[in-house]
């Protein structure tokens, strides 16, 4: 575990709040971290005895980016040739399920570490995973490996635990294995397990478990999407799941159910403030107005979304009407990069170049992708900057060509994109990243696990066309 500290930020160009509008910027101004959380902020702070002074010169801080949909595992899946040209359902067939058998708990490990060490490096801070490599007869390790992983870096996590309930011919991914899904009473059992073991129902919680079935109208039956529904919110858990992701999920549930995606999850107890969907692309304006009504979520996938061709999210239409927004990197096997802010950046250029210049403001696009991430994971003291608040932080170093030159210094992050430098990266009041570098991580190694990880993870199918 990370040891807290008392620190004291210096010397800042600019601090982004994570709120909205005129409380969007607090300034250049100093911030002291007690106990885990901010305890001051103002100008000219002086140092107290025992406290570790962080010179920000020539830095601007942000609040600490929350990943609200990850596929952790995915990390040893970039770029397979076999499903880079492919849209969503070719894609899942030809690259994620086909290698579900090989996953171990060994290889989750490796590609958890990867994962959760780029997010760092790009200023998140927390990090909700959606985990769905389970089946009737594998191991249930895997779930255990990823918060062990999160204890080693000092990130928040969130585990949203996947899986299927259905038949293996009716689900896309199954209907290429031979794999059976899980029972309804082996997915609850398991979600019990790990409540009891890792979940904390507090505002700063380092650690939370959600009910996550991979997709509702392919992974189960209707009747056990009530079921689920009503056992997550009989054990306090929140829930998450994949909707309205390309044309495919609108035009399955208009021909099987004779309604729209979110008119089904309505139907069946799957829209409120303890609910978010990642994606989200194809939505009619009722659909939204639904979502806005009952304080539904929403995981903004732009990167993913965009390299599948899936479609651009209406995030502008959704954010007008009420909708909770929040960022979510996806997995990088369609994806490629497990960056945070490069997310920030896709988000606030796509929907400019659909819907025009005025379509997103940099400033709600670092709202969304903090306090909005912490709305949608029930964080309430995590995703601002403002005193009482965790002290959640990333400070960014300005040393890059690509931003000198800049009039409003407090955006170039956002605006510019990668490469970014995480200089400092603070959570619950630790330091996790240190003068640019994780303390203790070896590179050399984890390129070489991860070579040797996707060794193990080649198949024929590779050189399919």
């Amino acid at each position: 575990m990370k040891q807290q500290q008392n620190m004291l930020v210096k010397n800042p160009l600019a601090v982004m709040t994570g709120l909205r509008g005129s409380r969007a910027r607090a300034g250049q101004v100093d911030i002291r971290i007690s106990g885990g959380l901010i305890s001051e902020m103002g100008r000219n702070l002086a140092a107290q005895p025992g406290e570790r002074v962080i010179d920000a010169s020539n830095c601007v801080v942000y609040p600490g980016l929350i990943n609200t949909h990850h596929h952790l595992a995915q990390n040893l899946l970039k770029a397979v040739p076999a499903g880079i040209n492919q849209d969503l359902q070719g894609w899942l067939a030809s690259v994620p399920y086909p290698r579900l058998e090989r996953f171990t708990p060994a290889l989750v490990r490796i590609a958890a570490r990867l994962g959760m060490a780029e997010l760092l490096l790009s200023g998140a801070t927390t990090c909700a995973d959606h985990h769905y490599l389970y089946h009737a007869n594998g191991t249930t390790e895997m779930g255990d490996q990823l918060f062990d992983v999160a204890d080693e870096f000092g990130m928040r996590f969130v585990l949203c635990r996947g899986g299927a309930l259905e038949s293996a011919h009716a689900h896309p991914g199954f209907s290429k294995t031979a794999l059976q899904p899980e029972s309804l009473d082996q997915m609850i059992g398991d979600i019990e397990r790990l409540k009891a073991r890792y979940h904390q129902d507090t505002p700063v919680a380092m650690r939370r478990v959600v009910v996550a079935p991979t997709t509702p109208t392919f992974s189960l039956p209707p009747t056990l999407l009530r079921e689920l529904a009503s056992a997550a919110r009989g054990m306090g858990l929140r829930l998450h799941t994949h909707l309205s992701e390309t044309q495919n999920y609108v035009n399955f549930c208009r021909e099987k159910y004779n309604c729209l995606p979110v008119e089904f999850v309505a139907e069946h107890e799957w829209l409120g403030p303890d609910v978010w969907f990642a994606h989200m692309v194809h939505l009619q304006p009722g659909e939204i107005r639904m979502l806005a009504q009952t304080g539904t979520g929403i995981s903004h996938c732009p990167v993913s979304n965009s390299r599948l061709g899936s479609g651009i999210a209406p995030v502008p239409q959704m954010a007008e009407a009420g909708v909770p927004i929040s960022i979510g990197v996806d997995g990088v096997a369609s994806n490629e990069s497990g960056s945070m802010m490069g997310e920030l950046h896709t988000a606030w250029l796509i929907h400019r170049a659909a819907q025009g210049a005025q379509a997103t403001v940099a400033e709600d696009v670092i709202h969304w992708g903090s306090a909005g991430g912490a709305e949608v994971l029930g964080l309430g003291a995590v995703g601002t900057l403002a005193v009482g608040q965790a002290a959640d932080l990333v400070i960014y170093g300005l040393d890059h060509p690509r931003f000198f030159g800049f009039h409003d210094i407090a955006l170039a992050p956002v605006v510019a994109g990668e490469p970014v430098a995480v200089r400092y990266s603070i959570i619950n009041g630790c330091v996790v990243v240190d003068k640019g570098e994780i303390p203790g991580l070896d590179l050399a190694k984890m390129r070489s696990e991860a070579h040797d990880g996707v060794q193990q993870l080649l198949i024929e199918l590779d050189n399919a066309s």
